[in-house]
C-alpha cells in the first residue's frame, strides 16, 4: 500500500504527533503531514478510529492511545513515536472538548473537564515534547488548536472561552521558553471558527445538519462554516520550515468573524 507520505515535501523528514487525530481537524491535519512527507503518529483516545487513519496512511503511520490528561500515557505516546520513527519535530495539540453553558449554570466537575482536556492536555503536550524536539535536532514546531473563542468571548461560553484563551497565552509562554533557551522549536496557536467536524454534533444533533450549517453559517461573514482541510493548511504551514520566524502568534482562521 502506498502511504500519502510519499506525495508531498512541505514537511519531509519530519516526524508528527497528532493528538485528536483520528477525527476533526487532527484528522484532516495528520493526513495533510503525512501527503506532505512526515511520519506521523495518530495519538487519539479512540483506537477504532484511530486505527482506520493509520491504515489509510500506510508505513508512515503508526497509532498511539492518548488520554491527553494523563501525564503518564503522554510520556508514553512521545517514547513510542521517537522509538518507532527516530524523533520527534511536529506536536499538533488538537484534542478538545466544547461546552455551551453560561458561568452560573457549570458544575465544577464540567469546569474542570473542559480544562483538564483542552487545556491541560496542552500543556502536558509542551512539557513533554520539548525535551524530545531538543534531542530529535532540526528545526520543530508546536501548534496548539485554540479557538476564535480564545480572542472573542461568548455569554454561554464561560469554561470553553477560559481554556481556549489560556491555550492562546500557554503559547505564547512556550514560544518565548524555548527561544531564551535557544531551542529551535517555534509554538502558535490557531483560532478557527465554525468548522465541519464532530465538535458541532450536538446541533446537528438538535437542528439536524442542514439547518444547523444554515445557522452557524449566518454568524460567519463569508456566510458558510469552514472546511476541516482550510484549517489544516494553516496548521501545515506553522509546522513547516517555511513559519521560520513565527513564533508566540496566532493565526485566526474564522471566516470574517474577528474582523465584525
Amino acid at each position: 500500500m502506498t502511504g500519502e507520505g510519499e506525495q508531498g515535501g512541505r514537511v519531509a523528514g519530519k516526524v508528527a504527533l497528532v493528538t485528536g487525530g483520528a477525527s476533526g481537524l487532527g484528522e484532516a491535519s495528520a493526513r495533510l503531514f503525512a501527503r506532505e512527507g512526515a511520519r506521523v503518529a495518530i495519538a487519539d483516545i479512540d483506537e477504532g478510529r484511530g486505527q482506520a487513519v493509520v491504515e489509510s496512511l500506510g508505513e508512515n503511520a503508526l497509532y498511539v492511545r492518548l488520554d491527553v490528561t494523563d501525564e503518564q500515557q503522554w510520556i508514553a505516546a512521545i517514547e513510542t513515536t521517537v522509538n518507532a520513527f527516530g524523533g520527534l519535530h511536529i506536536l499538533l495539540n488538537s484534542a478538545g472538548i466544547a461546552l455551551t453553558a453560561a458561568v452560573t449554570e457549570i458544575a465544577l466537575e464540567d469546569w474542570r473537564r473542559v480544562h483538564a482536556i483542552d487545556l491541560d492536555g496542552v500543556f502536558l503536550g509542551c512539557k513533554h515534547a520539548i525535551p524530545a524536539m531538543v534531542r530529535s535536532g532540526g528545526s520543530c514546531s508546536i501548534v496548539n488548536i485554540s479557538s476564535i473563542a480564545g480572542i472573542i468571548a461568548g455569554h454561554n461560553m464561560a469554561a470553553y472561552n477560559s481554556a481556549k484563551a489560556a491555550v492562546r497565552h500557554l503559547s505564547k509562554s512556550v514560544a518565548l521558553h524555548c527561544a531564551r533557551q535557544g531551542y529551535p522549536i517555534r509554538c502558535n496557536s490557531v483560532h478557527p471558527s465554525f468548522v465541519d467536524t464532530p465538535i458541532l454534533d450536538k446541533h446537528r444533533e438538535r437542528f439536524g445538519n442542514e439547518e444547523a450549517m444554515r445557522k452557524l453559517g449566518r454568524q460567519v461573514p463569508m456566510g458558510r462554516v469552514g472546511r476541516p482541510e482550510e484549517v489544516a493548511y494553516g496548521i501545515l504551514y506553522l509546522a513547516s520550515d517555511e513559519s521560520s520566524f513565527t513564533t508566540g502568534s496566532e493565526l485566526v482562521i474564522d471566516g470574517g468573524i474577528s474582523a465584525m
